[in-house]
């Protein structure tokens, strides 16, 4: 790594204090940490406005009934809290729809933004990319909450700061997604990534509590902690992030071949130096690498994985006559994908159209739901605005638990499209349940929330992660790895549109009635599981053809076995 000017230079501190350089190992582990937090702090920054809706625009409820702030339980207290005035613009008749229209400010040009930043993060320094973003970012967070210093009553003033952020927030996205790809492969992304997309979670929790905790200072120092903590996290990640194993240089990038099993993109074209000709399992068994290669392999027919391992995926069986395609060990030269291309890719435009009506259910609980909590009788009584807006982690909770078990059970089943389908299909009950049953108690709020964010935050974890990470190195690309960000980029930019709608259209049709969001959001996953309803029959077919093909291959290997030698 020695004279590699690419190295950000506390990486080259680091090494030569440690008298020794940064292993792949050590480099992983480290871009797993800084990405984490570099989007947890993206997401800690966004919560804000969430929290503080309430004091913007206070709805005063009889029986308004505080609770007690022991660490760890929420009980009712005697205190009760006075009126609050709110804050001009947003305390009218037409405040909830203001707010609204912030949110909407905010998301929309972070779509906009999104399709944007993906293209040139295939094209620019991602390091650099990714820390102007944090930045410029976090200082447009500090001015919102300058708005409550500088004692700012303009609609307008806001609004424009919720457009700049937005466009300088989407810039994050796409760059961390496609850096972790570059360090993991195909196999094992979807339990990894699951785990590690809780950063999103962690950051709405972090982003929730710090925001409710320092309510009482007033709301604009809601808004200053989380953006000048961004601005922190920022030059971390400019002075340590590697962001390709490329940089570590040749003996390092050895070791991460080394290190990396046959997968589904990576390992094709490796068992030859040339095309190969297969031909189909059962003509041409004897004297071919793949006969060879299971002959030395003990497997069972259920053992998917250690049997695409062995094979390499060759990029895998031809689904109309059980023929193993040809594979190629031409490596394209890494040249950054048109955005138009990009759509083309197999998967794309499904994902990104399932995941329109995913987003737009997630990030209207995120911008709604302390406001909701905060409104709605729970056991009888009204939380106060802090305690609304610790409760509300819950379903933050539940997002993580639901990424982690999304990402696994698609890793093990190598199912991505019916696994979201079951998540998002298993999410509309359990909104019907939250609304219907959430207020009877504290203990069913809580149970029946963390069910709602495992089922919608799951499948969004999934698609924003592995399954973007997936497509962004199909095999379509021919070896390019400069698609990760824009395919990225895409399918989330497209989500983010979804995102920009519902917490938008929820601050109008709450006018009418909490219920009637409900069924908006019900009706979004309803359509967001049709869009990927092929994609789920084809990868049971898919499923079905393979082992079919290994119940052939196990047939050949027991009459070679009994032919004579």
């Amino acid at each position: 790594m020695d004279g590699n000017s690419n190295l950000p230079f506390g990486v080259v501190l680091l090494s030569k204090v440690r008298g020794k350089n940064f292993g792949t190992h050590e480099s992983r582990i480290l871009v797993l940490l800084l990405t984490f937090t570099a989007y947890a702090c993206f997401h800690a920054s966004r919560k804000p406005l969430s929290i503080v809706k309430s004091v913007l625009d206070p709805e005063v409820s009889q029986n308004m009934t505080g609770y007690s702030e022991s660490p760890g339980v929420l009980s009712p207290s005697a205190s009760t809290q006075p009126p609050l005035s709110g804050w001009d613009p947003f305390n009218g008749d037409l405040g909830k729809a203001r707010l609204g229209e912030l949110d909407v400010a905010f998301l929309a040009t972070y779509a906009a933004g999104m399709y944007y930043a993906g293209t040139l993060a295939d094209r620019l320094d991602v390091r650099k990319f990714l820390t102007f973003g944090m930045v410029s970012s976090g200082a447009c967070v500090c001015l919102f909450g300058f708005g409550y210093f500088w004692n700012i009553h303009s609609f307008w003033y806001y609004f424009t700061v919720q457009v700049i952020t937005g466009l300088l927030s989407s810039i994050g996205w796409p760059v961390v997604v496609a850096i972790v790809a570059n360090w993991f492969e195909k196999t094992n992304r979807g339990l990894i990534m699951g785990v590690w997309n809780a950063h999103a979670s962690i950051g709405n929790i972090v982003g929730s509590v710090v925001a409710a905790a320092v309510l009482r200072f007033g709301w604009g120092w809601s808004f200053l902690l989380p953006g000048i903590s961004l601005m922190l996290c920022a030059l971390v990640v400019y002075c340590f992030l590697v962001a390709h194993p490329k940089l570590l240089g040749p003996s390092a990038s050895e070791e991460e071949n080394g290190l990396r099993s046959f997968s589904d993109d990576e390992g094709r074209g490796l068992l030859t130096d040339s095309p190969m000709e297969v031909g189909t399992l059962s003509d041409n068994f004897e004297g071919n690498q793949l006969g060879h290669a299971l002959s030395d392999t003990k497997f069972s027919l259920g053992d998917e994985h250690a049997v695409k391992e062995c094979l390499g995926e060759f990029d895998v069986l031809d689904k109309n006559d059980g023929e193993i395609a040809p594979c190629s060990s031409n490596i394209n030269e890494e040249v950054a994908v048109q955005f138009l291309d990009a759509w083309n890719i197999p998967g794309v435009a499904v994902y990104a159209f399932c995941l329109f009506f995913v987003k737009l259910v997630a990030y209207t609980f995120l911008y709604w739901l302390p406001f909701y909590i905060r409104h709605t009788k729970i056991g009888g009584t009204y939380l106060s605005d802090k305690m609304a807006g610790y409760l509300s982690v819950i379903f933050d909770i539940g997002g993580v638990i639901g990424g982690i078990i999304a990402g696994h059970l698609s890793d093990k089943c190598n199912v991505r499209a019916l696994i979201a389908v079951v998540f998002i299909y298993c999410a509309v009950p359990s909104l019907y349940a939250f609304r219907s049953y959430g207020g009877i108690s504290l203990g069913h709020a809580v149970g029946l929330m963390l069910l709602s964010g495992i089922f919608v935050n799951g499948p969004y974890a999934l698609i924003t992660t592995a399954v973007s990470a997936d497509l962004g190195t199909d095999s379509s690309l021919k070896g390019n790895a400069k698609a990760l960000a824009t395919v990225t980029a895409i399918i989330d930019g497209t989500g983010s549109v979804g995102a920009a709608i519902g917490p938008f259209i929820t601050g109008y049709i709450s006018l009418m009635s909490w219920t009637a969001v409900f069924i908006m959001l019900a009706i979004s996953l309803l359509i967001a599981g049709i869009f990927l309803v092929k994609l789920v029959i084809v990868e049971v077919k898919e499923k079905m053809h393979l082992y079919q093909s290994l119940r052939n291959v196990e047939v050949q290997l027991e009459l070679s076995d009994m032919v004579p030698a």
